[in-house]
C-alpha cells in the first residue's frame, strides 16, 4: 500500500460512563452508555468504512463501548487495546497515530475527552460543510465520533493534515 494512499481516521469517544466508587480507569458504562454504544456502532456501519484496525483505550468504559458497538459493524476489525490512549495528551495521541503501520488505511480510535476532541480539532486543516461548527458547538459528547481523511503516511500525521468529513452525536 502506497504512503500516498487516502486514509481515514475515526475518533470515537466512549459512551456515557457511571461514577461508582472505583478508580477512573475502572469506571463502567452507565445505562445510557449501554444504550448509546450500539447506536454509535450502527452509525459507524452506515459510514461504509471498513476498518483495518481499531485502537481502544484499556479503560473499562472504552472496552465496554467497543464491545457493544463492534457487534453492529459488518466485519470486526483487528483490535489492539492500547494503554497509551488513556489520559493521553494531544502530542501523545499524534505520536500514537505516527506508529500505525502503513498497511492500515482506515483506523478507528476509541478513546476519551478531552483527547478525542483535541485530536479531531488539531488534525482538521479543513472541514466539509458545517462539520467543524457542529463538533465545536457540541463539545464532542459521549458516543460521538469524528471522521477525518488525509493522504500520506501515518508518520506524516500532524496538525492540519486532514479534512473533517463527518461528525456525529447520538443526541443532537
Amino acid at each position: 500500500m502506497s504512503v500516498d494512499t487516502p486514509r481515514r481516521i475515526v475518533l470515537l469517544r466512549h459512551a456515557k460512563a457511571d461514577w461508582p466508587q472505583v478508580s477512573d480507569h475502572e469506571r463502567p458504562l452507565a445505562e445510557r452508555g449501554r444504550s448509546d454504544a450500539p447506536v454509535a456502532g450502527r452509525r459507524l456501519a452506515e459510514t461504509g468504512i471498513g476498518f483495518d484496525l481499531a485502537l481502544c483505550s484499556t479503560a473499562v468504559r472504552t472496552r465496554e463501548t467497543w464491545k457493544l458497538a463492534v457487534h453492529e459493524l459488518p466485519e470486526r476489525p483487528r483490535t489492539v487495546y492500547e494503554d497509551r490512549l488513556y489520559e493521553a495528551s494531544l502530542g501523545e495521541l499524534i505520536a500514537l497515530l505516527n506508529d500505525v503501520p502503513d498497511e492500515v488505511s482506515d483506523l478507528l480510535v476509541i478513546g476519551h475527552n478531552p483527547g478525542m476532541h483535541a485530536l479531531a480539532d488539531a488534525l482538521a486543516g479543513r472541514a466539509e460543510g458545517d462539520t467543524a461548527t457542529r463538533m465545536n458547538r457540541s463539545g464532542f459528547p459521549t458516543s460521538a465520533f469524528a471522521v477525518l481523511a488525509f493522504d500520506g503516511s501515518w508518520k506524516s500525521v500532524e496538525h492540519g493534515v486532514g479534512i473533517l468529513v463527518d461528525f456525529w452525536t447520538p443526541h443532537d
